[in-house]
């Protein structure tokens, strides 16, 4: 019965929130520091980043912290993307069950980084100074959070995470904030059937100089289930919904192959977004001895008319 409860009240939640994604309509360009809607795992985009339901590595500090229960052991996670115009964006992450509290602690790192940019202005328009020199600037975004998550019953988990956010533009143009997720995530227990929820990004405008801006804050629902579980096959499909502030709601369908748990293959389509679509990739689990793996993911995203993205992610269980 508590389980149908939980049940009810996510739908009802749902319901309530259907209103706004009727009416809703696309707000490109009204929210600050957006490389928080970045996705940080090669898994998660390799599946389109249908991942709120699925996650279960040390990527729930940022795909839902009520998924942090199911990182039975220590866990680092790596990645690396390559973004167009020589952007680099770096992610790393622990998390580890901490019986003292009764659930699992993650701590999470965000980066991105523009490199060097020609400083052009109407004194210089060439970005030289008057000895001819180049002048350069870069612009800089960072993120620490701390999550937690932690069973309310045997099969429904909820988490938060707290984020500090600190935004580096030209010379002294700097603004910082904080923001909150929180996530639910239920296991039917059928096939793993799992249904979530996650509001990400809630928090206080930032302020540049004296320009205020909101986050990027959004709301997901997703879902997951093995559709084949054999004893050396196992095949995932996912699906999500988003309903972000600052534009129309977009949808992902993914789906994931494993053969012996070892070796991965993924496909995913991501729909109503401004730029990209096709994802895929794929993994390989390496047993380093009997209590450590290593696990390497690439993904390979479609940005239409720019450059493709690609994403490696580095996992260490231990």
């Amino acid at each position: 019965m508590r389980y149908k409860n939980h049940i009810g009240l996510l739908l009802g939640i749902t319901l309530l929130l259907l209103p706004s994604v009727v009416f809703s309509q696309a707000k490109v360009g009204t929210t600050g520091v957006n490389f928080l809607e970045l996705g940080v795992s090669a898994r998660a985009m390799g599946m389109a980043e249908a991942f709120t339901a699925g996650v279960d590595d040390a990527s729930a500090v940022y795909y839902n912290p009520a998924a942090l229960v199911n990182v039975y052991g220590r866990e680092m996670m790596f990645t690396h993307i390559s973004l167009p115009a020589d952007i680099n964006y770096e992610f790393i992450a622990l998390a580890m069950p901490v019986d003292m509290v009764g659930g699992v602690v993650g701590i999470g790192v965000f980066s991105l980084n523009s490199g060097d940019i020609l400083h052009t202005d109407y004194y210089y328009p060439y970005g030289t100074d008057q000895n001819g020199n180049k002048q350069y600037f870069s612009a800089s975004d960072i993120a620490v959070s701390l999550s937690y998550g932690r069973y309310l019953t045997d099969k429904f988990s909820v988490g938060i995470t707290m984020k500090y956010i600190r935004e580096d533009l030209f010379e002294d143009y700097k603004a910082t904030g904080w923001a909150a997720d929180v996530g639910t995530n239920y296991n039917s227990g059928y096939r793993n059937f799992k249904i979530a929820m996650l509001i990400s990004n809630f928090g206080p405008d930032m302020k540049h100089i004296a320009k205020e801006f909101p986050l990027p804050m959004n709301f997901k629902f997703g879902a997951s289930i093995d559709v084949v579980d054999m004893e050396e096959h196992l095949v995932i499909f996912a699906a999500e919904g988003q309903h972000p502030a600052d534009n129309l709601e977009k949808y992902n369908l993914g789906l994931e192959y494993r053969y012996l748990d070892r070796f991965s293959l993924r496909i995913g389509e991501r729909m109503n977004y401004d730029i990209d679509g096709f994802t895929a990739g794929g993994g390989i689990r390496l047993p380093i001895n009997d209590e450590v793996d290593l696990t390497v993911d690439y993904a390979y995203q479609d940005y239409k008319f720019l450059n493709e993205v690609h994403r490696f992610s580095f996992s260490l269980a231990f």
